[in-house]
Formats: structure tokens, C-alpha cells, sequence
């Protein structure tokens, strides 16, 4: 059942259209790792276990191109990745507008190959975001207009790699002076708090059974915002019984409090599903209004 898995996995990201996979972590460099070998394994479209991080690039005609990058980082409450459905098909339509997108498959931190579960996520998208900045010009992107987009716990790494400034990678030479912090973020009914508002689930894989307080609120995304967070816009549902709304209320409040650039819009339905297809057409502007404000972020491109 294990090969199945595995041949449905590459069969499915041949029809993908995407232009390159990229294993973005230089040979021999990847941190926190027992060195186990793993196979990737999905099981119900999600990959459950991932051989190495990898990135998939989906670029627009190069006519159309803009210099915006968008690094997507798919949710599944860190224990599953939904790479396709909150990755591959957000690429496609990021590409519509002109925006080159690459699709993060990261390191879950119940992986047995992960020595501290807490920051494996967290290690991957600094590397993926150092790798596309370094080779910016070999996509026709600005080094200067890379961002994320993350949905449900994707959200959270998407927060997280935006508030975070300790660099985790341990990448050595000119790797050094390239910043991890993304110029934009965009969370999609995101996981952010960890405590009261939490999806258990999500803490559960990222931190463990048993953490601790001080652990809870030092990876509760909202207590990390300063005010050298970068713009993000924030979507969430009201109706959202997986993720609570609070989770993107509580992240807005810390923004304003520290004058980050943003914009907050909660729907009245759309429940944990605002996607690419959408059941109601209020819902469906999302996408509308994220094209908006990333055009409002870079005026002149």
C-alpha cells in the first residue's frame, strides 16, 4: 500500500504543471536530523510522511510575469500536508496574476526523523525562502517582494517564519546575510493561538501532549507580532468551528497595536473551506480582495 501511495504522489505531481521540483536544502546541510531514511508516504491526497522538504515552482509566461513571489505553505494541522488542494491549485491561480509561486512540502514535526519537533517546519521555510531570494533572478523575481501564504496550520508557519527572527537553518557563507523574514504574508483562516482559542490537533503535533505554558504562549503567534512584522492580510470565516476566528482577531489586534500593515476581513460563512472553489460567492472575493491588496503593497510593479 506504501508504493501505491508513493506512485499516486508522483503521478499526481506530474499532472501538476508545475515547471521544477526543487530540493532546496544543500546536500548534507539539512539540520535537526537523525539521518533517518524515510520514504514519502500520503495516504487520502495528504502526504502523512516526506522524504525530504521540497519546493515546487509554478512561474506565469515569462510576458506576464511580475516580481512577486509567493512561497505557499499548505495546512494539515502539522501532522498531514494537503499539498494539492491548499497548494498546487493556489499556485495555479497565484500564476493568473502574474505572481510566481512555489509550493512548500515541509517536514511534519511528528516526523521520527526530527530531533526538535518544534522548529523543523520552521527550519524548512527559512531555507525555501533563502533559496528563492539567492536565486531570484534565475526565476525574473524581486528578492524584495517574496512572500507566504499559508492555510490553517500553514497559517501558523506562515506567522510563525514572519515573527521569528532567529535564523534556524545553520546555513554557513553567503547563505548567512540572506533574511529569512518574508516581505508579505497572507494567512487563510489561520491557526495562530495555541491556548484557549487552539486547534488542539495543530498544538498537539507541533509542540507535543504535554507542553508547557510558557511553550503554548511563545509559539501563540500573536503574542510574536512587533513592528517589524511584515504586511499581512488576514481571511477567516465566521463560522470557522475547526479553527475559531478569534485565532485571526487576536493576530489583527497585535498588529494594530504595533502599526503593521494589514487588513483583516472575516466572512459570514465559508466555515474552514476558503479555498480556490468556494460554496458562496461572498466567500469566493477573497481572492479578489487579496489580488487588491497585493497590488495596493507594490503599486508599481
Amino acid at each position: 500500500m506504501k508504493k501505491l501511495g508513493l506512485l499516486l504522489y508522483f503521478l499526481v505531481v506530474n499532472l501538476t504543471s508545475a515547471q521544477e521540483k526543487i530540493m532546496f536544502w544543500p546536500k548534507g546541510k539539512m539540520p535537526n536530523s537523525k539521518g533517518l531514511q524515510l520514504k514519502t508516504e500520503e495516504k487520502d491526497g495528504r502526504i502523512i510522511q516526506i522524504k525530504e522538504p521540497e519546493l515546487f515552482a509554478f512561474l506565469p509566461p515569462k510576458e506576464d510575469r511580475t516580481p512577486m513571489a509567493v512561497i505557499i505553505i499548505p495546512g494539515g494541522g502539522y501532522y498531514k500536508l494537503t499539498y494539492d488542494l491548499n497548494g498546487f491549485q493556489i499556485a495555479k491561480w497565484f500564476n493568473t496574476l502574474g505572481i510566481s509561486a512555489f509550493v512548500l512540502n515541509y517536514r511534519l514535526p511528528i516526523s521520527p526523523d526530527v530531533q526538535q519537533r518544534e522548529i523543523a517546519p520552521l527550519q524548512d521555510i527559512q531555507a525555501a525562502i533563502k533559496y528563492i531570494r539567492k536565486n531570484a533572478g534565475q526565476y525574473g523575481i524581486s528578492p524584495e517582494q517574496v512572500g507566504v501564504i499559508g492555510t490553517s496550520a500553514g497559517g501558523h508557519l506562515a506567522a510563525t517564519v514572519s515573527n521569528i527572527t532567529t535564523d534556524y537553518t545553520e546555513l554557513k557563507g553567503d547563505w548567512t546575510s540572506i533574511s529569512t523574514i518574508p516581505n508579505f504574508a497572507i494567512l487563510v483562516s489561520p491557526v495562530i493561538d495555541l491556548g484557549e482559542f487552539a486547534h488542539v490537533g495543530s498544538r498537539k503535533s507541533l509542540l507535543g501532549e504535554n507542553a508547557s505554558q510558557e511553550k503554548i504562549k511563545e509559539y501563540s503567534m500573536q503574542n510574536r507580532v512587533t513592528d517589524k512584522t511584515p504586511p499581512t492580510l488576514l481571511i477567516h470565516a465566521q463560522n470557522d468551528k475547526t479553527v475559531p476566528v478569534m485565532n485571526s482577531i487576536l493576530y489583527y489586534q497585535a498588529m494594530t497595536k504595533n502599526k503593521v500593515k494589514g487588513a483583516l476581513f472575516i466572512f459570514p460563512e465559508g466555515e474552514h473551506k476558503i479555498g480556490i472553489t468556494n460554496k458562496s460567492e461572498l466567500t469566493d472575493h477573497w481572492k479578489e480582495l487579496c489580488s487588491d491588496w497585493l497590488k495596493n503593497l507594490f503599486p508599481k510593479q
